[in-house]
């Protein structure tokens, strides 16, 4: 028997594997429309596993900005960031669960005004509005408020079949053709979810050398 072995996963987070549908396609287009942003700035937001981050990297790659989590922020060389004029900063919203958030939160206001002064682009994202991320800064969380909202929807019937070929194609998961529509009607309706789905499936497969079929999802998941 393999043993299954837990390698990094390197998801597809490209432009073409962004797959568009009703739940997020206005987002996508407040993301593309970065020209316009009022203020220079845009807060994403959605659930967990919404597409959050893959979209933040389309941005990036467009625009040609830097990713950084928030969390990352007091060890980063603030002033080499703004010079690249664009940034998206990641889960915002994690910043009160930090064990010192002021030192992140005076990075980020530091990052704003720098960015802001220069013309630059802000991307920020996080679960919920900002009106709802626990900010402790009264100045950031003004500035963060008046970030112009684009908001990641529930995802649909297909956006659902769309990510679990997309994850199992990042996985390099060998699915029966049957079973990313099984799987869409029977997962709970979360990407995350989803995503957990899948790397259960990619797990047991590995472990007894199988091709991922309907029977074996069945029996793996208890659906």
């Amino acid at each position: 028997m393999q043993l299954p072995l837990d390698l990094a996963l390197r998801p597809a987070l490209d432009r073409e594997a962004f797959f568009v549908s009703a739940s997020n396609a206005e987002a996508l287009a407040m993301v593309e429309a970065w020209r316009d942003w009022p203020g220079g700035k845009l807060a994403l937001t959605g659930a967990g596993g919404s597409g959050k981050t893959h979209l933040a990297h389309v941005w990036a790659a467009d625009i040609g900005a830097t990713v950084i989590n928030a969390a990352d922020l007091p060890y980063a060389d603030l002033p080499a960031l703004a010079d690249t004029g664009a940034v998206a900063v990641e889960d915002v919203d994690h910043l009160a669960a930090m064990g010192n958030p002021r030192k992140a939160e005076a990075a980020l206001f530091h990052l704003h005004n720098m960015l802001a002064g220069a013309g630059g682009k802000l991307l920020v994202t996080g679960k919920g509005a900002p009106t709802r991320w626990r900010i402790a800064t009264p100045d950031l969380a003004s500035r963060l408020q008046a970030a112009s909202l684009a908001t990641l929807g529930a995802p649909d019937d297909t956006l659902i079949h769309a990510v679990i070929v997309k994850i199992a194609t990042d996985r390099q998961l060998d699915l029966d053709a049957r079973l990313p529509p099984f799987l869409a009607l029977r997962l709970d309706r979360s990407l995350a979810s989803i995503a957990d789905a899948l790397a259960e499936l990619d797990r047991q497969a590995l472990a007894v050398q199988r091709r991922v079929t309907v029977p074996f999802a069945r029996q793996v998941l208890n659906l």
